[in-house]
């Protein structure tokens, strides 16, 4: 099964981090601002996540989400969770401790995405 959403080593550090400080985490995929780039890290409390969300798997044991106007323009790619030096968003969890969770991209093959929406059609079967 292919992956829609993967996680780097240094990734996977500041999500134990994260969560050994705050528990239950999750992420959601900002679609305004830092030419969509910022994955946003939130206490499950912070954000309500609705019918305009797609979850696209987890990270580290962490779900991951993404808007579901942004997941149609990027659904062709996978998505890989990265850390950067510097200052996280304002809203994000990691902020204050000089590094960002940050989103690269990878186009999926031909034979990666013919299995992905093969899948997608057994997940809307009754």
């Amino acid at each position: 099964m292919v992956e829609r959403i993967v996680a780097t080593a240094e990734a996977l550090i500041l999500i134990e981090e994260m969560k050994s400080l705050h528990g239950d985490i999750m992420f959601h995929q900002s679609g305004g601002c830092c030419d969509n780039s910022a994955a946003n890290c939130y206490l499950p409390t912070d954000l309500t996540i609705g019918p305009y969300d797609v979850k696209l798997g987890e990270v580290g044991g962490v779900p991951f989400y993404i808007g579901k106007l942004q997941y149609e323009y990027w659904k062709h790619t996978q998505l890989i969770l990265d850390v950067i030096e510097g200052h996280g968003g304002t809203f994000s969890l990691e902020g204050h401790t000089g590094k960002a969770f940050h989103t690269r991209s990878r186009l999926f093959t031909d034979d990666e995405w013919a299995s992905i929406e093969v899948q997608v059609m057994k997940d809307l079967a009754p």
